[in-house]
């Protein structure tokens, strides 16, 4: 299969691109980028859509997770290893609370582009360019950092290179072991009545483990886990630049990350981004928000996965807890009866943002947890497989959402809102999800 050129993509129409200073320096980044050695391999991504098939086929669940935006500044092994432990964390009170099987997908290694509702952002009489992350320009209001500089797409590439190292050294390295289970409980996660629930919960998988052991029932799956990244395919230059003609099979794939999405606003059925993730083998998705139509919902099917591929095509709904119940059946409904094989994923962050009379984005957990409720009851209602749930979170006690059982209000929002983009769950807050969603995908299984 063929690759589009950059022209040729740019040509349909590309959403939500950088308006770069100067031919040059894109050239000379996308050189430096085509010269690069893949972050993924093919293999690791046909593991992943095998995975992935499962999930389509209602034999496992999908938990994606990770940062709104990576930042450049952020990356450090303890933040790093802070996002897999919550990830780790929320996929053991899955498996042992829902008794299925749980493929973990980090929003992480390459999650460094934003679309934005505004193409400039104003403060006072200064008007600047939209802060688009760090893949395009910088988060400083200042003419200088907001300039889009193509260096930075390189920056992205080394900076997922360090982090996909780090993930693979801490889960192949006995970090993932399921004997680590208190050690991935954090302080300020331990105190909390959550955190007491967890630690209940990993005293009886520790007898489990003590049980099989003395039978001489060890296995290496509860040594370490299989670990994908995945992000938004946003950013042109970069993805096309890194996709590659993989040398066993003679077919393309994006070896950027693992699995990509097309986003909400970049989903054009004729535009660039679903034309560029049509050509390549990875696994791939789409975010599909409220105006989500049925025969646009098909259509991404036939384009994205015209042989029906199990595992090739995850569908991420983002509708709002308000319109996820009305809106949702009529899709599942027509895209099951066209007999098309896809993954159902609930993203209950992106349509359940708004601001405070303070300036501070945020979600309410209720909002959140009411849209995952909402997505369940609509697949137990049709018969059909709540897939999984894609999720912003981030390892640290931050305060950037209401709610949750610590009750965290408007006023602490203050004390450590950290995102540059979106607001995101806290390591409690995601916790508590998963004790949740875990009690809900039991019911689902009868």
């Amino acid at each position: 299969m063929s690759i589009p050129t950059l022209d040729e993509l740019h040509a349909r129409g590309a959403a939500q691109q950088p308006t770069w200073p100067e031919p040059a320096g894109v050239e000379r980044a996308v050189g430096k980028l085509r010269s690069m050695p893949p972050l993924v391999f093919a293999g690791e991504c046909d593991e992943l859509k095998t995975s992935l098939g499962d999930v389509a086929a209602g034999r496992a669940f999908l938990l994606q997770g990770g940062d709104c935006a990576e930042t450049f500044d952020t990356l450090t092994a303890e933040n790093v290893r802070a996002k897999l432990q919550v990830l780790l964390q929320m996929a053991v009170v899955l498996t042992y609370g829902a008794s299925v099987p749980v493929v973990k997908l980090g929003r992480i290694a390459g999650q460094y582009a934003k679309p934005r509702s505004n193409d400039t952002e104003t403060r006072g009489e200064v008007t600047l360019p939209a802060y688009r992350g760090d893949a395009v320009n910088g988060y400083q209001f200042t003419p200088e950092s907001r300039v889009p500089d193509p260096d930075r797409l390189v920056q992205v590439y080394h900076a997922s290179a360090v982090t996909l190292n780090l993930s693979r050294a801490f889960l192949q390295g006995g970090y993932a072991d399921l004997r680590q289970m208190h050690a991935w409980n954090t302080d300020f996660v331990r105190t909390s009545p959550i955190g007491a629930r967890y630690e209940k919960m990993a005293a009886e998988i520790d007898r489990a483990l003590d049980f099989m052991s003395a039978i001489g029932a060890e296995s290496d799956e509860l040594h370490r886990v299989a670990f994908h990244s995945s992000h938004e395919a946003l950013i042109l230059e970069y993805e096309h630049a890194l996709t590659r003609i993989d040398s066993r099979t003679d077919r393309p794939y994006d070896v950027s990350g693992h699995f990509l999405w097309v986003g909400e606003r970049t989903r054009q059925l004729d535009g660039a981004h679903v034309e560029l993730l049509s050509r390549v083998e990875n696994p791939i998705g789409v975010k599909l928000g409220p105006t989500t139509t049925t025969d646009e919902a098909v259509a991404y099917a036939e384009k994205l996965n015209p042989h029906n591929e199990p595992g090739r095509l995850t569908f991420i709904t983002r509708m709002g807890a308000g319109k996820i119940r009305d809106v949702l059946p009529t899709l599942v409904e027509k895209v099951t009866a066209a007999g098309i094989t896809v993954g159902w994923v609930t993203d209950p962050m992106h349509g359940n943002g708004f601001e405070t009379l303070t300036g501070y984005k945020t979600r309410r957990f209720d909002d959140v947890l009411d849209e995952v409720s909402g997505f369940f009851e609509v697949h137990h209602s049709l018969g059909t497989w709540p897939g999984g749930m894609h999720v912003e979170l981030t390892g640290g006690d931050v305060t950037e959402c209401i709610g949750g059982g610590e009750a965290l209000d408007e006023a602490g929002l203050r004390h450590r809102y950290e995102s540059v983009c979106d607001p995101r769950l806290n390591r409690t807050q995601s916790l508590e999800l998963a004790f949740l969603v875990a009690e809900m995908l039991r019911a689902s299984r009868g």
